[in-house]
């Protein structure tokens, strides 16, 4: 960077006489820095109505990312928060599928996922996956905050993930930024974004829109995102914001494979007729309003709005989709159809006062969720090809209704007892109801209604201790639980049961680590343990007659610990050479110390048994060279075998649904060029070595077997700033 100042002189005269006064120029004074890159910070202690001190936290800046943004390349986002395991279910990057700590990945489901603090997942207690998809584009930055944070948002295992939203150029009355991308795989994708300030008001307004074809063949993702947001800034203290997002796709699902089948060709694929598509509008009005010197009060009014729909032929890989000679025609497929209707208010305060001679901060606040589900499933679709909801017949094999009352009140304190030390306490209290009503044709008609009461209080409590300004020591205990959902009370089929008095799971999240920086070097390290109780699953047992059948209630409890960090550095080389190395690694262990499942017909014990999706080692190690606007940054990850069932199934069964995850190491490269201040170009080349992997075996949506990850690809992106 190069900055000159200059003193100008000028004659003044006062009465005909001269100012003896002297001018002086100044010589030029040159500023050379860089600007670091893919850097990852952690939240401030205090950040708005929140408490964020001693807490584990990680900040994601997408200003400066060389990553795969379009297609949400989890591995590359993620790829200096340790521990992130990414289930790639499709390389488009419709949904992003992560977890930490050994949780399940499935659309996040383990985490309070939010939208500049507004929640998006479609329904905390009906079913908690979100289904929002947000542009990548569109973020600013990424926050993360792990299990003992999570107080303060809800009760999930994995914490917070919140996606924060550009923000307008206030400089500006009119901004205009477009990101464009192509592809592999025939990948064409455009955003386009205007911003500004008129008066008092700013506003964000954009426009997404993508296309692409998959790995597998058969396999297609159309999807489109808007977004508008409009801020009042009434004075000083007091600013208003309104927000509407919305965000569709329409994705042809390949099918899965079996192992003989991906062994011989990933690529391939066994359904060309299956359809998968949420529609999900998310509206919030938000009042930010600054009470007093020390009180802060914040208010938001937000609601999760939409549809998930699926027309599948929904059967193992070993079962083929083919045409009958006798009909001429496929089989029927199966229609499911969730519609989302989830409101949420929440009040918080922060009060800050003085405790001796420092300043300590009080946050608390009430929650209230009102969310109403009806979920359809089993209809009979047609035999068609193309994207059809409708049916051949008006009856639905299921058709119920979740209707969810809850009342969450909340506070923590953060007490500063010097300067260097800060110790946090703070309890969470739930009092809700949910209500199931509606039929379903193979379950009695006395099991239904069911109506599901919780009443419980969560504590939690962190410490954080500053040795100067750069070096933290931080720790925490915190309980947390999962309510039970949809798919833990609804059976399966009329050979399945529900325990009458299934429970919630419930644990806790512990930690204890240390975060700083000294000269060129960066680091957080963390050890945790995380206790998951009453985990959901079905055993078998047997009626009066000798009938066996399976019974779906709380079967047993797990334990994970393991140790994550991330260690960076960085060389500033010459005045336009920068380089940076880092490693971000995890291990962990995740095993069963108590439980009983069934298989076939026999029930087994699992204690010492791990977890399934729970790799023992996920490292990603890359470095970053930067020469003036030029930015090259690779990086390998490495994610180790784990089992697909709590069985610890290693032989594949036939259909792929079971076995062993093998082990995957992949390469990635991306390039920025900054053009000029208007233009940016950049690249990116992924799994460069065209490792053919998978990286779990689901046993539900989108099917049981191998779901094949992308091999080698490639995209390139022009960004345009006016």
């Amino acid at each position: 960077m190069f900055v000159c100042f200059v003193i100008p002189s000028s004659a003044s005269y006062s009465q005909g006489q001269k100012d003896t006064a002297r001018a002086l120029k100044l010589s030029e004074v040159n500023i050379i820095g860089h600007e670091q890159r893919n850097q990852v910070t952690k939240l401030p202690a205090i950040s708005g109505t929140y408490i964020f001190d001693g807490k584990k936290s990680e900040v994601i800046s997408l200003k400066t990312l060389d990553a795969n943004i379009t297609d949400k390349t989890g591995r590359q986002i993620f790829a200096k928060v340790p521990g992130v395991f990414v289930y790639d279910m499709d390389g488009a990057g419709n949904q992003m599928n992560i977890s930490t700590r050994g949780l399940d990945p499935h659309r996040g489901w383990e985490f309070n996922i939010r939208k500049d603090g507004v929640i998006t997942n479609s329904d905390m207690y009906a079913y908690p996956a979100s289904h929002y998809s947000i542009p990548m584009e569109s973020v600013e930055r990424i926050e993360l905050v792990r299990g003992t944070g999570s107080l303060q948002f809800g009760a999930q295992f994995g914490g917070m993930l919140n996606y924060v939203s550009k923000q307008a150029d206030t400089s500006k009355k009119l901004g205009f930024e477009s990101y464009n991308t192509i592809g592999s795989f025939n990948l064409l994708s455009s955003y386009n974004a205007i911003h500004g300030k008129l008066g008092k008001w700013k506003y964000y307004a954009y426009f997404a829109k993508k296309s692409r074809d998959g790995y597998q063949k058969n396999e297609h993702t159309d999807y489109e995102a808007q977004g508008v947001q409009l801020c009042y800034e009434l004075n000083a203290n007091l600013t208003l914001r309104a927000d509407w997002a919305r965000s569709y796709y329409l994705y042809r699902i390949p099918g899965p494979l079996t192992d003989a089948l991906f062994q011989t060709d990933p690529t391939q694929s066994t359904r060309s007729r299956n359809y998968f598509s949420p529609s999900i509008n998310i509206p919030s009005l938000n009042v930010k309003w600054k009470l007093a010197d020390k009180t802060d009060l914040e208010f938001t009014s937000s609601a999760v709005l939409g549809t998930r729909n699926s027309v599948l032929f929904d059967k193992p890989a070993t079962v083929m989709d083919s045409i009958h000679f006798s009909t001429n025609q496929y089989n029927s497929r199966q229609v499911d159809i969730d519609e989302f209707n989830s409101y949420t208010n929440e009040l918080r305060i922060l009060q800050s006062y003085k405790l001796g001679k420092h300043a300590s901060h009080l946050s608390f606040g009430i929650q209230l969720m009102n969310n109403n589900m009806r979920r359809r499933q089993q209809g009979r679709g047609t035999t068609g090809s193309d994207y059809d909801l409708s049916l051949t017949n008006t009856t639905w094999g299921r058709d119920v209704y979740l209707k969810t009352r809850n009342t969450a009140l909340f506070a923590e304190n953060s007490f500063k007892l010097s300067e260097k030390l800060s110790i946090n306490a703070g309890g969470r209290y739930e009092s809700g109801s949910s209500n199931m009503s509606g039929f379903i044709v193979y379950y009695p008609t006395d099991k239904i209604p069911l109506e599901l009461n919780r009443n419980f209080v969560l504590l939690g409590t962190s410490i954080s201790y500053k040795e100067n300004s750069n070096i933290e020591f931080y720790g925490g205990w915190s309980q947390t639980y999962r309510p039970m959902i949809f798919k833990d009370l609804i059976p399966t089929d009329a050979f399945e049961k529900v325990d009458a008095n299934i429970r919630d799971a419930y644990g806790y999240n512990a930690e204890i680590g240390n975060r700083g920086s000294y000269k060129f070097l960066k680091w957080d390290i963390t050890a945790f343990a995380l206790q998951y109780n009453h985990r959901f699953g079905s055993i078998l047992q047997s009626d009066s007659f000798g009938n066996f059948y399976t019974y779906r209630t709380n079967v047993g409890n797990s334990l994970t610990k393991g140790i994550e960090f991330y260690i960076q550095a960085n060389w500033t080389l010459t005045k336009d050479l920068n380089m940076t190395i880092y490693t971000s690694t995890t291990y962990m262990e995740g095993k069963y110390t108590s439980g009983i499942i069934k298989s076939g017909t026999t029930n087994f014990n699992i204690e010492g048994n791990e977890i399934e999706s729970v790799p023992r080692v996920i490292s990603r190690n890359g470095w970053t060279i930067q020469y003036k606007k030029l930015s090259i940054s690779t990086l390998l990850s490495y994610t180790s075998r784990s089992f697909a069932d709590p069985l610890n199934t290693e032989v594949p069964s036939a259909n792929g649904a079971v076995g062993i995850v093998p082990a995957y190491t992949l390469l990635d490269m991306n390039a920025s060029y900054k053009v000029s201040n208007h233009l940016t170009i950049k690249s990116s080349l992924n799994n460069i070595t065209n490792t053919q992997y998978f990286t779990k075996r689901p046993l539900f949506y989108p099917g049981p077997g191998i779901w094949p990850s992308d091999g080698f690809n490639g995209s390139f992106s022009f960004i345009v700033k006016l």
